[in-house]
């Protein structure tokens, strides 16, 4: 995994001294998983580098003095700006093992694709288990030989990773390759579905009994 130095400082807790921070470009940020949790503030520039990446990063954290290593567990953003809120870490250690959201990276051209078929990332992130000194970069796919109509599973990318346990159902699909018309029928089957609930919906609000569906109208609907 990757490592970014941050420098914060502890701070109050409390609404009032929140805002103030924030007004004065710091963002509040709080770590857990320790003996107790730690208050403090970073520079909102500064951790610009750690929010608007899709890598994720192991945080070497210097607070008043005290070193922690941590990684960004939680985030939260203004509804309107975008600017960072708050931030919440948890800490690591070196002999426990951490679950953490990793990006997937896919690597190779498929063949599938070179055949005319479209590739559907499936999960761009995948949650894994392991020592912090275990966990990748990233985790890597590779599509090269994946052809139209397969796919990669998580059970497929576990194997090829034996230190690390992959959270979530091990047949779940992380990509795969389809034809161009299998996509598109899968879309009109979605549409098919959601009318003929629309059209349930419709008979099912009718009050006199023997009247006729106006299949018309329940479609314009």
């Amino acid at each position: 995994m990757k490592s970014l130095g941050l420098s914060g400082t502890k701070r109050a807790i409390g609404t009032k001294d929140a805002k103030k921070l924030r007004a004065d470009g710091q963002v509040p940020c709080v770590i857990y998983g320790g003996e107790k949790n730690l208050h403090f503030s970073v520079d909102s520039r500064a951790l610009d580098k750690l929010i608007y990446t899709p890598n994720v990063y192991r945080v070497e954290l210097e607070v008043d003095g005290e070193k922690i290593d941590a990684v960004i567990k939680d985030k939260q953003f203004h509804p309107v700006t975008d600017a960072t809120l708050h931030v919440d870490f948890v800490q690591l250690f070196d002999d426990q093992p951490a679950v953490i959201a990793m990006p997937v990276v896919l690597t190779g051209n498929s063949i599938g694709v070179k055949n005319g078929g479209n590739l559907s990332l499936r999960k761009r992130t995948m949650k894994l288990k392991g020592l912090p000194s275990a966990i990748p970069e990233d985790i890597t796919v590779d599509i090269t030989n994946l052809r139209i109509g397969q796919s990669i599973k998580v059970a497929d990318v576990a194997a090829l990773n034996p230190k690390l346990e992959f959270a979530g159902n091990p047949n779940d699909v992380i990509v795969a390759v389809k034809t161009a018309r299998a996509a598109i029928e899968e879309e009109e089957e979605e549409e098919e579905e959601e009318e003929g609930e629309a059209t349930e919906g419709s008979e099912g609000s009718e009050g006199s009994e023997g009247s006729e569906p106006k299949a018309e109208g329940t479609s314009e609907a």
